[in-house]
């Protein structure tokens, strides 16, 4: 059995040192296991003995096998990083994946959801009934803050604070974000009449199910789904396509760009600028369809 104390060590290493959200710390331990067993099958022992060949003989395997460029170019994130993180535990003498390069795919601009489609979606639930309530919440929190929905989901009952008009962000960096008005009234019709007929006595969550326990990321996706058919919204609309929106309409509003940042958790500012883009292709687009001249072409 290959020693898996190094791998061990790095997931604590993501988690506790580099801030890492759940879903990258899960996909680089995975990506580092399956490296792991194909060394093993290969005869290695350890991390240490890993050459470059050994690298590019595994890159070139997973394009083999059919791995998309995008999923190799991530295997080999994860791989680096890695190395980077033995070699300065001294655990290695060198890093095995610096004099290499893989071909990557650009990446696509976020698809978000126009202002009308906003709108049509967080009318769809029926709020004279307790589930239309609770659903309307949901959507309105949000869209209005930006969250994922594994924050969504996360949120306890403390983390909302309706007189300051903020809540509290915990599952990855503790952040505070501020809430618009018509979520703050979405939120406080639902624990004024909803919550207290659906939550169980015990239930800490703020967003319950049918049967008082706490909302899960599949129920909320099937709850979107329902409701984004209902609507008729063309394509799929996905529970991270709102957090899209939210920073895309932030930024053609005048949002400071660090404030977004700050606001959707972001690391680094990179990740932060591809709305920047889908903003301004948009700004593009409506400057072509509107000016009299945008559409003349020379002879």
């Amino acid at each position: 059995m290959f020693d898996a104390t190094h791998i061990d060590a790095y997931k604590i290493h993501l988690t506790n040192e580099r801030r890492a959200a759940a879903n990258t710390v899960d996909s680089y331990v995975r990506d580092i296991t399956k490296f792991a067993d194909y060394l093993q099958a290969e005869g290695k022992q350890d991390f240490s003995d890993v050459s470059e060949m050994d690298i590019r003989s595994y890159l070139s395997l997973l394009e083999e096998i059919g791995r998309s460029p995008a999923t190799v170019s991530r295997c080999f994130a994860a791989l680096k990083a890695f190395f980077c993180n033995l070699l300065d535990l001294g655990s290695c003498a060198s890093n095995p994946t610096l004099g290499i390069t893989v071909t990557t795919t650009e990446k696509k601009p976020p698809r978000i959801l126009s202002d009308d489609e906003i709108t049509l979606l967080l009318e769809q639930p029926d709020t004279s009934t307790p589930k239309g309530c609770r659903d309307k919440a949901m959507l309105e929190t949000l869209y209005a803050t930006g969250i994922r929905v594994s924050e969504l989901v996360a949120m306890d009952l403390s983390d909302v604070n309706l007189e300051t008009g903020l809540i509290v962000c915990r599952n990855t960096r503790e952040r505070i974000i501020p809430i618009h008005d018509a979520a703050m009234k979405a939120i406080g019709q639902y624990l004024s009449f909803t919550r207290p007929k659906m939550a169980t006595a015990d239930e800490s969550a703020l967003f319950v199910n049918t049967n008082g326990g706490k909302m899960t990321r599949q129920g909320f996706w099937k709850i979107l789904k329902a409701y984004t058919e209902k609507a008729q919204i063309k394509g799929d609309v996905t529970p991270h396509m709102l957090r899209h929106s939210f920073a895309a309409h932030l930024l053609e509003n005048g949002a400071n760009l660090r404030t977004l940042q700050e606001m959707l958790g972001h690391a680094g500012i990179s990740s932060t600028l591809a709305y920047t883009r889908v903003v301004k292709n948009q700004l593009k687009d409506a400057y072509n369809k509107a000016h009299p001249r945008a559409l003349i072409v020379e002879g």
